[in-house]
């Protein structure tokens, strides 16, 4: 049964559409939903710079989870926002595990094949290491 989803969410087009997704599937089973954004840290740069960095991306997806919060009032669906820093699958996958998440749902981004073989892809490294069901919504 799932009683808990969580919504991977980075403002894109994608992940707007596992937005809609995760609210469908919240009334379908009268779940509850939690909105997660991850802010990552840049590789290189002093700590001041860093900092002001991540506070600036902070106050960036508060804003795009404060749309959200609108969204799912207008469907009659309490959502929960949270906000982490630090490498998004890792995370998420944290997050699900700590409060016993039953289903992740997440936008996948297109990247090309030599992207995410380069980079790595979010939404792989979350289906590869998650303990509950990964919907991936394209």
């Amino acid at each position: 049964m799932i009683t808990r989803i969580l919504l991977a969410y980075d403002g894109s087009e994608p992940a707007d559409h596992a937005f809609t997704f995760a609210v469908d599937l919240a009334k379908k089973y009268q779940a509850s939903l939690t909105a997660l954004a991850v802010a990552r840290p840049p590789d290189i740069g002093d700590d001041v710079e860093t900092r002001a960095i991540m506070e600036n991306s902070q106050r960036h997806y508060r804003r795009l989870l404060g749309q959200l919060q609108h969204k799912a009032v207008a469907e009659k669906i309490d959502v929960k926002l949270e906000v982490k820093v630090g490498h998004p699958a890792e995370q998420i996958v944290n997050y699900a595990e700590q409060h016993q998440i039953d289903a992740i749902v997440m936008g996948h981004r297109g990247k090309t094949f030599l992207e995410r073989w380069r980079l790595g892809s979010v939404s792989q490294r979350v289906l590869q290491y998650a303990h509950c069901p990964v919907i991936v919504v394209r």
